[in-house]
């Protein structure tokens, strides 16, 4: 795997190529990964997929409890809803800062 020192772009060919896809960089500008970084990397892709999909979920379940906080057919409904809100809002923003996390350790591409 190389990786472009000007943009971040991530090659997964055998070779670096000619010039950068995304920045135009030419070749020297790229760094061949060691294995531990490239292991880090491939093996970090599965849980950031399933944090992605998690926050998703999360932006998911709190238009549903607006929808039931708007519709306030009794107090324990409304209760519900927004404790789902509440619930669904601390989740999507822990999984967005372990994102961050990750990305900060080099877990990322």
């Amino acid at each position: 795997m190389y990786k472009c020192t000007v943009c971040n772009y991530l090659n997964t060919e055998d070779e670096a190529p000619e010039k950068c896809p995304k920045c135009g960089a030419p070749q020297e500008k790229f760094e061949k990964l060691k294995k531990e970084h490239v292991d880090k990397i491939t093996r970090s892709r599965q849980t950031n997929y399933l944090l992605k999909d998690l926050i998703t979920s999360m932006e998911t379940i709190n238009d549903i409890a607006d929808q039931g906080i708007d519709d306030d057919l009794d107090p324990g409904c409304r209760k519900l809803f927004t404790e789902a809100k509440e619930s669904a809002e601390f989740l999507r923003q822990t999984a967005m800062a372990e994102i961050e996390n990750h990305i900060g350790k080099g877990k990322w591409g």
